[in-house]
């Protein structure tokens, strides 16, 4: 097969545009690692062999729900359709998502490899992948998306993957690099899937939403019998016990409170309902409109949006680009990681595409200065920056 080019109107040239990893910053995400693009790839050879078309119909925009990937199911063969119907019977079961995995070799390394249905697998990533569209696009044009933590040394040549160790195996351009769901180390289309002979839908990814998984392991292991392997994806947590979260390291420590909390399989959290009630308003602000945060913050970034404006600076933020305020959860949806500030509501991430983590970033500086003399501290002086995150670190009242 060869290396292919980048498929037709998803990339101009060879170079990969900076993709989304939101997440990035303690809105995570990623907030925890950024999706990034490989640097512009080798030109592909030119070749007589025809055109084989592995393109897919574009997912648009994303839709909610977004669903936690608990529970992998994997098999040697097909799961049946009877089974899988079955396991998604199952009282708790939210969804159940067929897909083929199989184990790649690359460079030296074995990948775990997805071939999957780009409109239902995007539900069960990490929000800032599930939000990137351009990571979409770029899947649905025939190239491969690639988990942060497999790193670039799988590039060869750089800015493609190949599928395999066979001399024709084919070497494909890796359009993002984005958090993908545990134990999935790549992700392609169908097509793409059936290219490198894996089998059709040996492998189900289930969500069980609220519902801590091990609960319902032992109800899939008997429809499933010996005929395929469960691994439970999700973190688990008692969660008839609550937690407490007490915020240190701040001025305004005192001003947000502290609250008990109840932690959830998927990383998130719901904090009790008296200090929401309490503390969460959802209120208009200059520039992004409708936005939900902590009581407390909303006074200091209305006010440094509204210098932003009368700065002559309100181009420089951009509120289709705005990721959120509040949005309890722990960083990277990983409790080992703390809490995310956006639990308590006092931290937005803003111009999410152009301010990755670990780059300098877009961030006008005139905005930066704006911001810090309303009393917030911002992630571009990190030293793992990451430009898109602005936090409450003082209480600044308006003379």
């Amino acid at each position: 097969m060869g290396r292919e080019r980048p498929a037709a109107g998803v990339v101009a040239g060879c170079c990969a545009l900076l993709l989304l990893a939101l997440a990035a910053c303690t809105s995570d995400p990623v907030r925890e690692a950024p999706a990034r693009a490989p640097e512009a790839s080798t030109p592909a050879p030119a070749t007589t062999e025809p055109a084989v078309d592995f393109t897919v119909a574009d997912p648009g925009p994303f839709e909610p729900p977004l669903l936690t990937a608990d529970v992998l199911i994997t098999s040697t063969d097909p799961i049946p359709r009877g089974v899988q119907r079955r396991i998604r019977g199952l009282k708790g079961v939210r969804a159940a998502m067929p897909m083929s995995m199989a184990s790649l070799s690359s460079n030296g390394r074995t990948l775990s490899i997805a071939s999957v249905d780009l409109d239902e697998y995007r539900h069960f990533t990490p929000m800032e992948t599930a939000s990137a569209d351009e990571v979409w696009k770029r899947l649905a044009g025939g190239e491969v998306a690639v988990d942060p933590a497999v790193g670039r040394r799988l590039e060869e040549p750089r800015g493609f993957l190949t599928l395999g160790t066979q001399a024709d195996a084919p070497e494909v351009h890796i359009g993002a690099y984005a958090p993908l769901s545990k134990r999935i180390s790549a992700v392609v289309t169908r097509p793409r899937g059936e290219q490198i002979g894996m089998r059709g839908d040996n492998a189900l990814l289930v969500s069980t939403g609220r519902l801590t998984p091990s609960v319902l392991t032992g109800r899939m292991q008997r429809i499933l019998g010996d005929s395929a392997s469960l691994q439970v994806l999700a973190l688990e947590f008692d969660v008839d016990v609550d937690q407490t979260a007490v915020l240190a390291g701040t001025s305004a420590a005192d001003a947000v409170g502290s609250f008990r909390y109840t932690a959830h399989p998927s990383g998130r959290i719901t904090p009790e309902q008296g200090w929401v009630d309490a503390n969460i308003r959802t209120e208009e602000v200059p520039l992004l409109g409708s936005v939900t945060c902590h009581k407390v913050m909303l006074v200091q970034l209305r006010a440094a949006l509204s210098e932003v404006v009368r700065s002559g600076l309100a181009d420089e933020i951009h509120p289709d680009e705005y990721a959120g305020c509040y949005f309890p959860r722990f960083i990277g949806y990983d409790p080992a990681k703390g809490l995310s500030l956006h639990s308590w509501g006092i931290a937005v991430d803003l111009n999410v595409p152009g301010n990755q983590r670990g780059t300098i970033g877009e961030m006008d500086r005139g905005v930066v200065a704006i911001f810090k003399k309303w009393g917030f501290a911002w992630g571009g002086d990190w030293n793992y920056t990451d430009p898109m995150h602005f936090e409450l670190a003082s209480i600044v009242r308006p003379g």
